[in-house]
């Protein structure tokens, strides 16, 4: 089990590779994709996570297919999760809104992040087919909190107000 990297280790500072378009159906990445969706379902309030997160830098990350679902039992999905690699935002609306974010790799801390309030992405999925996904509210946020690990930046660089959570 591939555990998730942490704040301080020089990875998540990395400007992330693209993968090349004919090794996006390979082994390897089949296994870099698994391992994420596996590292993210051990994260109980976790919606995202992308490979740099999981140590390898490449420019790659999940939506927990947890996020689409409307039933009372998160820890069971049926959504597939959704898989962006060497994803680009195509379009940011002029609306932006700050919300309160987290992040697998800064555990415990929480700040108020001004975000686009819809985005669209085009990438690549996991059979190598070019898609665009639009996202608004909570998914548009996810998308550019993404892209920004795949930029070498975290949500704490961006953040006000970033406190440790109360328990």
């Amino acid at each position: 089990m591939k555990k998730i990297i942490q704040d301080g280790d020089p990875v998540l500072r990395d400007t992330a590779k693209e993968v090349s378009t004919e090794s996006i159906k390979s082994p390897e990445i089949k296994k870099l994709l698994q391992d994420m969706s596996k590292a993210l379902a051990t994260q109980k309030d976790g919606v995202a996570i992308a490979a740099p997160q999981i140590g390898v830098s490449l420019r790659v990350f999940i939506v927990s297919g947890r996020l689409f679902d409307t039933g009372e039992d998160l820890d069971t999905s049926t959504h597939p999760d959704l898989v962006f690699i060497n994803p680009t935002i195509t379009k940011v609306s002029k609306n932006s809104s700050s919300e309160e974010e987290g992040c697998l790799s800064v555990t415990g801390k929480y700040g108020e992040v001004d975000r686009a309030s819809k985005t669209t992405v085009r990438a690549y999925n996991e059979e190598g087919e070019v898609f665009e996904r639009g996202g608004s509210g909570l998914l548009s946020k996810i998308f550019q909190h993404e892209m920004d690990h795949l930029n070498g930046v975290l949500f704490i660089d961006k953040a006000k107000e970033v406190h440790d959570k109360e328990i």
